[in-house]
């Protein structure tokens, strides 16, 4: 793999925002130095990289910070465009639709699938878990248009709309396991099921994405600390 200057990323193994990103970096070839973080405990770094948000994932090219993982994934493309293959189309209506289903999928599926871990009744789970369904069901319309019959999002290879989607596969994923919800079914959305598949074979996938027992640690690590962090605040009352 090759590089252009000092590459450092500052990420979260299990966060879909940085699996995003290093998908991205790794379709260009780019080699880096990965720095896993602990948000329960987050470092100088990280707070001295994004003082605004204190979030991952962060960027650092050559010094200079990049922010946003869909900033981060368009920044890659263009810095390194001789490297690789294109991430994001090059017709502007397909990088417009691209990138309004890519922002469909981090306010609306991210949301939905997380408030099913958040969930304290079963009821506010089984809403939680209808709400995702409905989102997907957006997307396979999407991917139906996006597509063109082709295997992926941005037709015969990974584009920047796969990245968007596939980067929340393993928490559907790990959800599944934990709560035993199937989300991406032939006979709900043939199209959507079909694609993850595939997606999951693909190489940038393979090589970054974690297994489902660390995502399911991960979410049960969160859990109690909501619990807790409830428990305090009930006690200061």
């Amino acid at each position: 793999m090759a590089a252009e200057g000092d590459l450092k990323l500052l990420g979260l193994s299990v966060s879909p925002f940085v699996v995003r990103v290093r998908m991205a970096l790794h379709m260009k070839g780019l080699s880096y130095e990965y720095i896993e973080q602990d948000l329960f405990n987050k470092s100088e770094l990280l707070l001295k990289s994004n003082p605004v948000e204190k979030k991952v994932p962060v960027l650092i090219h050559d010094g200079k910070t990049i922010l946003d993982s869909s900033a981060i994934v368009q920044y890659i493309d263009e810095v390194w465009a001789a490297m690789g293959p294109s991430i994001l189309p090059v017709d502007p209506y397909d990088r417009a639709a691209s990138r309004f289903w890519a922002a469909y999928a981090d306010d609306k599926l991210f949301s939905a699938y997380v408030g099913i871990n958040r969930a304290t009744t079963k009821v506010e789970r089984a809403e939680k878990v209808s709400e995702t369904v409905a989102v997907l069901e957006r997307l396979e319309e999407a991917f139906a248009k996006q597509s063109n019959g082709k295997a992926f999002f941005a037709g015969d290879s990974v584009g920047y709309l796969d990245l968007a989607v596939g980067c929340h596969l393993h928490w559907l994923k790990a959800q599944r396991k934990m709560f035993g919800v199937v989300f991406l079914e032939a006979g709900r959305t043939p199209l959507l099921a079909g694609w993850a598949k595939r997606f999951a074979e693909t190489d940038a996938a393979k090589e970054v994405v974690p297994d489902t027992d660390v995502v399911m640690e991960y979410a049960k690590k969160r859990q109690a600390y909501r619990a807790a962090v409830a428990v305090a605040a009930a006690t200061a009352k």
